[in-house]
């Protein structure tokens, strides 16, 4: 599923206009990106968590040259679903 299918959707089952749908997913997807941005995790109960993690440093190899390099420790974004939310998957 797409953004535009997304919006479709909430557009259908609500009866509000796509453009008004179509701002707020753009504005919630630039709030969220912007906390995990700023390292703020973004909780919905129910639902789940965004959550900034951290990778830590290792050592990895350029197969090609037969080098080592170091790759320094970095955050990068996830998604952690809630129970309830893996549940219903399930």
């Amino acid at each position: 599923m797409t953004k535009a299918d997304v919006v479709n959707e909430i557009s259908k089952t609500t009866g509000i206009e796509k453009a008004a749908v179509l701002a707020t997913v753009e504005k919630f997807m630039e709030v969220v990106k912007d906390s995990l941005a700023h390292g703020e995790n973004v909780y919905f109960r129910g639902f789940g968590s965004f959550i900034v993690k951290t990778r830590s440093e290792k050592t990895a190899r350029n197969i090609s040259k037969n080098t080592t390099i170091i790759i320094p420790e970095h955050k990068i974004p996830a998604f952690k679903p809630a129970k309830v939310f893996m549940d219903e998957v399930k």
